[in-house]
């Protein structure tokens, strides 16, 4: 087995001699230096598998480093040691792209822990850029996209704190599994994490969930029982779809997040609750704010960290990670193993996914279970999809194909498939003209069918003049000869 590379960047020699060794015990082959030029050079040359390194050098900051050797090598973990031990210090590492900030003066075992970690992620890394299904994976969320790097970047702000999250995103994005990663890397995680789905609980109801009640409360009410609010106690209540709870159950819930205490229904006294909230919601609250529909100080007291999570479209080149990872899954329930071609891949990312990464799974789930072929092909993918609108035909590319879809988003859909078809070069001049052309031949095609060729007709439902829409049919080609029809 090759032995990995640590590649070691301080000013101090006598650390890097200590931390040198230390990897070295662990089996680790470390490359040392004082310079951040011959830093730069072992990572353009490919060297390393990781990199430890300080922010103060002679020749070099060490966090302007990292933005460049993430451009150059982004399956690269950048480890930042640093003597200034300030917030401002540990956010900049972050913000940069760190994988990890150590302040000195640090423990040599928290260093070779944190090495270990970040070489086990790469060899993840390498093991989903091949089109093999990981024999492990580790991580609670997928996305190595720069939206979801911005949610990474908020979770790992939030989870060594209790201040209440507002997450919001489509149906489908992953809200509650963003919630239980928060729960499960903060300090709650050895206490519960409880979810309520507001849309799902009737509106009379929704106060005895959250706040229990006592015996004889109400018609039914045959023993005490308690609310979500102490059965999360010390751990994480999560409230997902928050823009469908009732206005007065809005008042009580403020009562509890000002207050820290409850009263069940039919009770007479209050009790203290420690529970960290996480609200959800697929809906504009805001919105709902201005229409009276939901309490505004309720609104700000959930939005204290606002989190967005990003729509499939908008994170397409996470698909074959979470291909990857889906798959993995299922054959961990006893699925049969799969692999995938890059066909298959490439006819996933042009999908418009309005149902996000719930539909990706349902729509994994669906060809594993009904083909038997070892590799997943663009055929099956596709026939997937027709079938999951319902049997339609037609090409992805209508616009309208998919359901849900505006005519902007159809339009948006497909030119950006148009400048990822000429990967890093940008198409030949003159896009504009030769996009409007495309567009207008076959919108006056279906308008002139439409009006069965009746071209004044046609004029005035386009909202052209006669002569004008006779210089546009001139210019496609696409006027009539004498007697005959559009």
């Amino acid at each position: 087995m090759t032995q990995k590379v640590v590649l070691v960047a301080d000013d101090d020699a006598a650390i890097r001699t200590v931390v040198s060794r230390a990897l070295t015990k662990a089996d680790f082959d470390v490359r040392a230096t004082g310079s951040g030029a011959q830093l730069w050079t072992w990572v353009d040359k490919g060297l390393g598998d990781v990199v430890i390194t300080d922010v103060v050098m002679p020749d070099a900051n060490g966090l302007d480093l990292v933005p460049q050797i993430n451009e150059k090598r982004p399956d690269l973990p950048v480890i930042i040691m640093s003597a200034q031990n300030t917030l401002d210090t540990a956010i900049k590492a972050q913000e940069v792209g760190a994988y990890e900030y150590l302040p000195k003066p640090f423990d040599l075992g928290d260093l070779r822990r944190i090495v270990a970690t970040a070489m086990a992620g790469r060899q993840r890394a390498d093991a989903a850029a091949e089109n093999t299904v990981p024999v492990n994976e580790g991580l609670p969320i997928i996305g190595r996209s720069p939206a979801m790097q911005e949610v990474f970047r908020i979770i790992a702000k939030v989870v060594g704190n209790d201040l209440t999250v507002m997450i919001t995103g489509e149906s489908g994005t992953g809200k509650e599994l963003v919630a239980r990663a928060i729960h499960e890397m903060g300090r709650r995680s050895r206490c519960k994490f409880v979810g309520l789905n507001m849309a799902a609980i009737p509106k009379d109801l929704i106060e005895s969930e959250l706040f229990g009640h006592e015996r004889g409360a109400f018609t039914g009410a045959h023993t005490r029982t308690q609310g979500k609010f102490a059965i999360a106690q010390g751990g994480t209540l999560f409230l997902d779809e928050i823009g469908d709870m009732p206005l007065e159950a809005q008042t009580r819930l403020l009562r509890v997040l000002q207050e820290g205490e409850f009263v069940p229904v039919g009770a007479a006294s209050s009790i203290k609750t420690d529970v960290r909230v996480i609200a959800a919601t697929h809906q504009n609250l805001p919105s709902m704010v201005a229409a009276k529909q939901f309490r505004e100080d309720l609104y700000f007291r959930l939005n204290v960290i606002p989190m967005h999570l990003p729509p499939l479209r908008e994170r397409l080149e996470d698909i074959p990670d979470l291909f990857h990872h889906f798959l993995y899954k299922m054959e961990e329930d006893g699925m049969p193993r799969k692999s995938f071609g890059s066909d298959a891949v490439e006819r996933l990312m042009s999908h418009h996914w309005p149902g996000n990464i719930r539909e990706l799974q349902n729509l994994i789930r669906r060809i594993v279970a009904l083909y038997p072929e070892e590799v997943i092909t663009s055929g099956m993918v596709e026939s997937a999809l027709s079938n999951a609108r319902g049997g339609r035909g037609g090409d992805i590319e209508t616009i309208g194909a998919v359901a849900d879809e505006s005519l902007a988003m159809a339009v948006d859909r497909i030119i950006s498939r148009y400048f990822k078809a000429h990967g890093d070069q940008l198409p030949p001049d003159g896009l504009y003209s030769r996009i409007v052309r495309e567009i207008e031949r076959p919108l006056l095609t279906r308008t002139l069918n439409a009006c069965s060729g009746n071209q004044l007709k046609a004029a005035k439902l386009l909202g052209l003049n006669r002569n004008t829409l006779r210089k546009k049919l001139q210019d496609h080609d696409m006027m009539p000869t004498r007697g005959s029809r559009a």
